[in-house]
């Protein structure tokens, strides 16, 4: 009888090579097979495989055709890594991927990567959340081909004002601007679009509002990659006052420090 080896889905990051996990890069240097998603995970972080190890690119494949080749690799490898860009549970098919894994009782483990959305908001130098700004976070995309579920249109997000970020719709930019609008956003709403978030010499970063982000990122040639971030937290960096973290205000006991002032 065959043994068979264990898929590991393991999330790359959002572009840099150096922002994947320390267990991520451990089990590419044990692999004996990787297949990686070349449209976007960069070619580099395959750099980590072994000497001899089996690296297919997905990017022309079907689901079908990675599942049989990630089954078959599972059958000669005790380690078999399907690399993906970002997290794998986001946006990712993992559950597509994983269902005919367990139906041929392959083993199967995740695990988890930097988001495109925290590589965008660090490259920015921005926060998501902020004490009496907003503690809410919203990851999600317009309705293109893949549609929306109903009640999660962005009109319907953004009504409650929280960070939201937009993944996959850089060229729907349209559809974003009118749903802020109908939510109610300001046209001086502060607006981030990060194109490539980390990636060595290609990360390109756009602020502006809701008025004109999308004539800048046609100046700036963005039309692919990029995350939008609408947030009531931008450019808080800037800002004349700010409520204070009431984790670090001296007048603010907690079972780790009694307060002092």
């Amino acid at each position: 009888m065959t043994t068979l080896g264990k898929i590991w889905f393991v999330g790359a990051g959002p572009g840099d090579p150096e922002l994947i996990t320390v267990k991520g890069q451990k089990l590419l240097s044990q692999a004996g097979a990787v297949l990686f998603a070349g449209s976007l995970v960069d070619h580099a972080v395959t750099l980590y495989a072994p000497p001899g190890c089996a690296i297919r690119d997905s990017k022309d494949m079907t689901l079908e055709d990675m599942t049989a080749w990630l089954i078959d690799q599972a059958s000669r490898h005790a380690t078999v890594v399907r690399l993906q860009t970002g997290d794998p549970a986001l946006y990712g098919a993992l559950i597509e991927l994983a269902r005919p894994l367990t139906d041929a009782g392959i083993e199967w483990s995740v695990v988890p990567g930097v988001s495109s959305a925290m590589a965008s908001m660090a490259a920015a130098g921005e926060s998501m959340t902020l004490p009496e700004v907003t503690q809410t976070v919203i990851l999600t995309r317009v309705e293109g081909r893949t549609p929306m579920p109903e009640g999660e249109d962005l009109a319907s997000l953004a009504a409650h004002r929280t960070t939201i970020c937009i993944f996959l719709s850089i060229t729907l930019m349209h559809k974003v601007e009118t749903a802020l609008r109908a939510a109610g956003w300001a046209e001086d709403a502060p607006m981030l679009v990060v194109h490539k978030a980390s990636w060595p010499g290609e990360q390109k970063i756009v602020r502006g509002t809701l008025a004109d982000i999308k004539q800048k990122c046609r100046e700036a040639g963005i039309a692919s990659q990029a995350m939008i971030v609408a947030s009531p937290t931008l450019g808080a960096l800037h800002w004349e006052t700010l409520a204070r973290s009431k984790l670090y205000d001296p007048t603010f006991t907690h079972r780790f420090r009694k307060a002092s002032a």
